[in-house]
């Protein structure tokens, strides 16, 4: 059975598939933790369930996918040609006619498939996993995801309840040297110290939890003046605590980066939606069809960026790639910005700026693919090997000379 695709074709895959896939992990990986830190130390403040970590940062992998897959495929298609440069293999199929269009076949062939999946992350699968992290952003921040009780401080529940506990045992299911602190409206007070103590779920209402305490004193004061507060002594004693009551989490649309397509053209083209939404809708569906669509020159742009000048292994290309991805991504993220204030209409925010990278991409292919000993980058990769033998040449340790000197004549 003939393969579906030649020789060539299964060749530039396999050298272009594994740097997409690395580079994607890569990425993806330095975005998760960068966050994951920030939410140990926001759950750990909160007092939060440290398993939440794991459920948050779950739902912003479609958002930093949206942002490895680009990268990963310009950085694959780079790799695999500049490969296929300094070993002479690029040299060789351009002799037997293989054009860099020819070339290019698979890559754009992986470019339809990573532009779909990233269609699908963008505009449906990134907005609603955004509005579950801010849902579980928000329960945590009001405690519905069980907010903990901080070890050796002070914790006021239900603003009429101080509790603080000496030490936690059993992942909190023994508590031990337990000080409370409750008051009422009419101004009476019971402090209560027990040598041990447990929280008890309650069936009947999933409000309230009972503290039951072991083994303690309660000082009752009624607040009267000249009345001596009493002291009893308990061998058990449940306390009912009230839970705050949590309100419900808000609809999915509050912020836009949470609507899907259908409901990003509904707003953004209706004469009947606010004049601010319909400036933000569209600003949105903008940024993200134009950060879709420049996916497609990306091949181009590795290719460019990919061929080192003759007898060279400068590595600039990958520098240079880096920098205009991330700077264009910066500067759709200010037109976005600008846009949804309705200060700039969205074509010239994000298209223009598409047009002028657009017109630099293919004038770079065109100078490498089209122009015999064209570089893409040629006045910077001299200037560079330039910078490197300056810089080579501070740091290169002199060796010392032979010094010869002449006998003296024998008297």
């Amino acid at each position: 059975m003939p393969h579906l695709f030649p020789s060539i074709d299964r060749y530039i895959l396999r050298l272009t598939i594994v740097p997409m896939l690395g580079v994607f992990a890569l990425a993806a990986s330095l975005l998760t933790l960068d966050k994951m830190l920030r939410l140990f130390d926001f759950v750990a403040v909160e007092g939060g369930p440290v398993g939440v970590v794991f459920k948050m940062l779950g739902a912003l992998i479609p958002e930093y996918a949206s942002l490895a897959i680009p990268l990963g495929l310009l950085l694959g298609v780079l790799l695999a040609f500049r490969k296929l440069a300094t070993s002479s293999e690029l040299d060789t199929m351009r002799a037997v006619g293989l054009s860099y269009n020819r070339l290019l076949r698979m890559p754009y062939l992986i470019t339809l498939v990573m532009v779909a999946l990233n269609i699908m992350l963008v505009f449906y699968i990134q907005p609603i996993s955004r509005y579950y992290y801010e849902q579980m952003e928000y329960e945590l921040r009001s405690g519905a995801l069980g907010a903990s009780i901080k070890v050796g401080e002070f914790t006021t529940i239900a603003d009429r309840m101080a509790l603080r506990i000496e030490e936690s045992e059993d992942d909190g299911r023994k508590l031990i040297g337990i000080f409370a602190r409750v008051a009422n409206a009419k101004g009476q007070v019971l402090s209560i110290s027990a040598r041990e103590g447990a929280f008890l779920a309650t069936r009947d209402n999933p409000d309230t939890i009972i503290l039951r305490l072991t083994e303690g004193t309660i000082i009752q004061d009624t607040g009267m003046s000249g009345q001596t507060p009493r002291v009893l002594s308990f061998s058990r004693h449940d306390l009912p605590i009230d839970l705050p009551a949590i309100e419900a989490f808000r609809a999915r649309g509050d912020a836009t980066r949470e609507y899907i397509l259908p409901e990003l053209l509904r707003i953004g083209w209706s004469d009947e939606s606010p004049a601010q939404a319909r400036d933000a809708s569209l600003a949105s569906f903008n940024f993200r069809l134009v950060e879709i669509v420049m996916m497609f020159l990306m091949p181009l742009l590795a290719v460019a960026l990919a061929i080192p000048p003759k007898r060279s292994t400068s590595a600039l290309g990958v520098f240079v790639s880096i920098v205009m991805v991330v700077a264009y991504h910066k500067i759709n993220q200010y037109g976005e910005d600008i846009a949804s204030l309705g200060r700039l209409d969205p074509i010239l925010a994000f298209w223009v700026p598409f047009a002028v990278f657009a017109g630099l991409i293919l004038w770079m292919y065109y100078r490498v693919a089209y122009v015999p000993g064209g570089q893409a980058i040629g006045a910077l990769e001299t200037a560079f090997a330039k910078l490197s033998k300056q810089v080579g040449k501070l740091f290169r340790r002199r060796r010392p000379g032979a010094s010869t000197t002449a006998a003296a004549p024998a008297e």
